[in-house]
C-alpha cells in the first residue's frame, strides 16, 4: 500500500527535512501514518528524526513560527505547536517528534501496536503532492485492512504500561477487535498500570470518554483489570444491591448511566428521546466543546455519572423494613471523586465541575418529586447554585434515570422527568428573570442609603434582593430597598439603620 500525502502537509514536511542535517534520517511514524491510510482526518503529524528530537523541535518551532513544548525527556519526545491556519477557535496542529534509536526498523520494533510501527522516508518526499512506500516490517497495513489490534511483541506493556490504556482506546476508537494474544497480555499485565503517572491515565481516559461508546470501553477495561486498577474505590461499587426500582448493582448502574448519555447526546437517537424536552435537545452539539485539554465536555460528564454513586457502599443503610438508603451520598461522593480527579491530575476547573455535578445529581428529582412542579426560587437557586454545568446536570439526571430502570424503563415515569426538566429549562430560557434577575440595586447603594461599612454583611443583603427578584417577589428598586431595610432590621439595632 502507498501513501498519498496533501500538499499541505508534503509542504510542511520539506521544511522539516531541510531542516536537518544532510545525513540525518527523518521518518513519518505513528498515528499521521495509521490515519492517513485510513483516509481518515488528522491534526497531528508525527515525525521520528535521527537527532536529538527536542532539540530539533526548538530549531523547528523558530523556524516554523511555532511553540516548543517538551513531552518526555528521557525518551526524547517534543512537539511544536504550529502556528494556526485554519479558522478562528479551531485546534492548533502538533508536530510531534521522537529521536530515532538505531536503524528506523530496530526503531519501529520498540513500538506497540503494528498499526503504529511502520513508516515513511522523508528524504524520498518531493515538492507538492506525493505517494510514498511504506516500511512495515509487522505487516501493520495487513492487520489494518483487517480490523485487528496486535501488539509488535510480548514485553510492550511492561516496556510501557501507558499502552495498556491506550490499547483499549485504539481498539474502541478504530473498531478494531484486539488478537488473542494481545488480549490476554493486557489482562496479565494490568496491574502495571498503577505505575503510570496520572498525566498519562488521564490523557488516554479522556480520549475514551470523549468517544462515542465510552461505556463499552470501561466495560472492555474492567474485564481486563485495568478500571479498577486506575480507579480503586470503583471495586467497593460491585455488588451493591440497591432498592428495588434499580435493575443493576451500583456499578453497573453507574457504567450503564455513561451509555444512557450516549443515547441521549447521539444526533440520531437524543432528539427523539428528548422530544418532551424541546428546550434541551437544541443543547446536545455543546457537549462536543471542550471541557479541558483532549476532554470533550460530554466526556467530563460520563466521569461524573462513572462516580457519581461512588460514595453509595459506605453509606448504604438497611432500615427495619429491608429498605436500603444511601444517606449523603452526593456530597461524600464529591468528595472522594475528586481524589480520584487529582491523582489523574484533572484541572481544578474540571474537578469543581464534576463535583458539582455529582453533589447535586439528585437535586432536579429533589425539586420536583411528587409535589409537583418546582417553585420559581427554587429554579433560581438551581441556577445560581449549578451555574456552567446546570444543563449538564438536566442530561446527566435524565442519564442517571434511564440507568436506574433500564429495560424495565416506565414510559410515564420517563415522560415525568423530562418534563420536569423542560419546565426548569424553559423558564430560564423564556424568562430570564428567573435565573439571571437585572440588578436592581448594588453595593453602593446599600452603604449610602443605610449607612453601612464594607463587608459580608453586603453581600448577603444583595444575594437575598436577587433571590426574591428571581422568586418574582419584587420587581423594581423601590422593593429591592424596601426589602433591604427590612432584612437589615432584623440583625442590627434600630439605631444602625438609617
Amino acid at each position: 500500500m502507498a501513501l498519498a500525502i496533501s500538499q499541505s502537509d508534503a509542504s510542511l514536511l520539506n521544511q522539516i527535512q531541510g531542516l536537518l542535517p544532510a545525513d540525518a534520517g527523518a521518518f513519518l511514524v505513528g498515528g499521521y501514518l495509521r490515519d492517513t491510510l485510513l483516509d481518515r482526518p488528522t491534526r497531528d503529524i508525527d515525525v521520528a528524526v535521527g537527532v536529538s528530537a527536542p532539540a530539533f523541535a526548538r530549531k523547528a518551532a523558530a523556524a516554523l513560527g511555532g511553540h516548543y513544548v517538551l513531552l518526555d525527556e528521557a525518551e526524547g519526545i517534543a512537539r511544536v505547536v504550529l502556528p494556526e491556519t485554519g479558522e478562528a477557535g479551531e485546534a492548533r496542529r502538533h508536530l510531534d517528534l521522537s529521536s530515532i534509536r538505531g536503524t528506523i526498523e530496530a526503531d519501529l520494533a520498540r513500538r506497540d501496536f503494528t498499526i503504529d510501527a511502520m513508516a515513511v522516508d522523508l528524504r524520498r518526499l518531493g515538492a507538492g503532492a506525493a505517494t510514498l512506500a511504506v516500511i512495515d516490517p509487522f505487516a501493520g497495513q495487513e492487520d489494518l485492512k483487517a480490523g485487528v489490534l496486535r501488539a509488535v511483541g510480548p514485553s510492550i506493556f511492561r516496556d510501557d504500561p501507558a499502552r495498556l490504556v491506550r490499547g483499549v482506546r485504539l481498539a474502541v476508537e478504530y473498531g478494531l477487535t484486539i488478537e488473542a494474544g494481545t488480549e490476554a497480555a493486557l489482562g496479565r499485565d494490568s496491574h502495571l498500570v498503577s505505575r503510570v503517572a496520572g498525566e498519562r491515565v488521564r490523557e488516554e481516559l479522556c480520549r475514551i470518554l470523549s468517544l462515542g461508546r465510552a461505556a463499552g470501553a470501561i466495560f472492555h477495561l474492567d474485564r481486563l483489570g485495568l478500571l479498577t486498577a486506575i480507579i480503586p474505590e470503583l471495586t467497593f461499587t460491585k455488588g451493591v444491591d440497591q432498592p428495588r426500582e434499580h435493575y443493576w448493582d451500583v456499578f453497573n448502574h453507574s457504567v450503564q448511566s455513561v451509555a444512557a448519555l450516549e443515547r441521549l447526546l447521539d444526533p440520531e437517537t437524543g432528539p427523539e428521546m428528548l422530544a418532551l424536552a424541546p428546550h434541551l435537545a437544541p443543547h446536545i452539539g455543546e457537549f462536543r466543546e471542550e471541557a479541558g485539554p483532549g476532554l470533550a465536555r460530554a466526556g467530563l460528564v460520563k466521569l461524573a455519572l462513572l462516580l457519581h454513586d461512588i460514595a453509595k457502599p459506605q453509606t448504604k443503610v438497611l432500615e427495619p423494613d429491608g429498605r436500603a438508603h444511601f444517606y449523603g451520598h452526593p456530597t461524600q461522593g464529591a468528595e472522594i471523586a475528586g481524589g480520584i480527579m487529582q491523582r489523574l491530575r484533572f484541572s481544578n476547573r474540571e474537578i469543581k465541575m464534576a463535583q458539582k455535578m455529582i453533589e447535586s445529581h439528585l437535586r432536579l428529582w429533589q425539586m420536583g418529586g411528587d409535589q409537583g412542579l418546582p417553585t420559581r426560587r427554587a429554579i433560581y437557586r438551581y441556577f445560581r447554585d449549578t451555574a456552567d454545568v446546570s444543563v449538564d446536570i438536566m442530561f446527566l439526571t435524565l442519564a442517571d434515570f434511564l440507568a436506574t430502570q433500564g429495560p424495565n424503563l416506565d414510559t410515564s415515569e420517563w415522560e415525568r422527568h423530562s418534563r420536569l426538566m423542560e419546565y426548569v429549562l424553559a423558564q430560564r430560557e423564556e424568562d430570564h428573570t428567573v435565573a439571571a434577575p437585572p440588578k436592581l440595586i448594588d453595593g453602593h447603594d446599600l452603604m449610602q442609603e443605610f449607612g453601612l461599612a464594607p463587608g459580608p454583611r453586603i453581600g448577603e443583603v444583595l444575594e437575598a434582593v436577587r433571590e426574591a427578584q428571581g422568586a418574582g417577589d419584587i420587581a423594581t428598586r423601590e422593593e429591592a430597598l424596601k426589602l433591604a431595610r427590612r432584612l437589615l432590621a432584623k440583625r442590627q439595632p434600630r439605631s444602625k439603620v438609617i
